[in-house]
């Protein structure tokens, strides 16, 4: 291979301009045009991606292959001329869900359904439960010791406190983490606790992609000071589950799928069908009930297409 052409992330991305980090700096870089040939059902290139680029001068380049992604997560855009992915990021190492203790309290049927889309992307998640100095950890735990039982890491912060923040920030170094959850949940206080400043920059274009499509957006990676990078979500419905059939849904609920396979049919529903081992499972315990009907909920949002919001 050519001694210019070099291997690299891409860490922003706006207006059709990529800025890829390479083992010789940032490169400023279009996409080669041979790659936009051919039918487009969803973003060619996108945050995260390892590509290849040719150098030129001033730290420009073009982007002449991208690498295979071993996970994405992404939403489908409903088009006229059919549904399109929009990449949110590629090949994040981890989720990282904040959800509040309380004001506002926890919508666990929200965190279910994040839970859900890393499942289905194989992306390990990691839960934080913020604000415990509102309630307590005896109060913080009734909300989401039911995730530790099933193997979600919880780790329980308090920004005004701060309390858990060395534990958060130990999570975070070295990885690309995709960030989401509700509003008023204290991310952006979370991530200046971490590292001063991350979490207003991090709010801002965050704010800036939800404007619209008259607005000039952009994307990015945020570099953190001990190794990594964080991603923030624009938006809420980029998780939806557009692309998921019903009968997947039971699949993406690690302690529902534990249990699935001793149903007395293959198809079961796990509604009213006799022999149901996951209705067996709820009555001894072993399934949390509000787990259950995230999932009844899931799989008729799935069946029926209906709007999350």
């Amino acid at each position: 291979m050519s001694e210019n052409i070099l291997r690299g992330m891409i860490i922003r991305a706006q207006s059709g301009f990529f800025i890829v980090n390479t083992a010789e700096g940032e490169f400023s870089c279009h996409l080669r045009g041979r790659l936009k040939q051919g039918p487009k059902t969803g973003d060619i290139v996108a945050l995260g991606d390892w590509v290849k680029i040719s150098c030129q001068d001033e730290k420009k380049g073009m982007i002449e292959e991208v690498e295979p992604r071993r996970n994405m997560i992404y939403r489908m855009d409903p088009r006229p001329q059919g549904e399109y992915r929009q990449i949110i990021i590629a090949n994040p190492d981890q989720a990282i869900y904040v959800f509040s203790c309380a004001r506002p309290e926890p919508r666990l049927r929200m965190l279910d359904r994040f839970l859900v889309v890393a499942e289905k992307e194989k992306t390990p998640a990691i839960i934080v439960a913020n604000k415990i100095d509102l309630i307590g950890m005896d109060g913080a735990r009734e909300y989401f010791e039911r995730y530790e039982k099933i193997g979600y890491p919880v780790i329980y912060t308090s920004a005004e406190k701060n309390q858990g923040i060395d534990k958060l920030e130990e999570t975070l170094i070295g990885k690309i983490s995709l960030l989401a959850g509700p509003s008023g949940a204290g991310k952006s206080s979370l991530l200046n606790a971490v590292q001063p400043g991350l979490g207003l920059a991090v709010r801002g274009v965050s704010q800036a992609t939800k404007k619209g499509r008259h607005t000039t957006v952009f994307r990015q990676l945020f570099p953190l000071e001990k190794g990594g990078y964080m991603a923030d979500t624009p938006g809420l419905k980029a998780l939806d589950l557009w692309d998921t059939t019903p009968e997947e849904v039971d699949g993406y609920f690690p302690e529902i799928r534990d249990a699935l396979m001793y149903c007395r049919f293959s198809d079961c529903t796990h509604k009213d069908e006799p022999g149901c081992a996951v209705r067996e499972a709820i009555e001894k315990g072993e399934i949390h009930p509000e787990r259950y009907q995230s999932y009844l909920r899931m799989r008729k949002v799935q069946e029926d297409k209906i709007p999350w919001f």
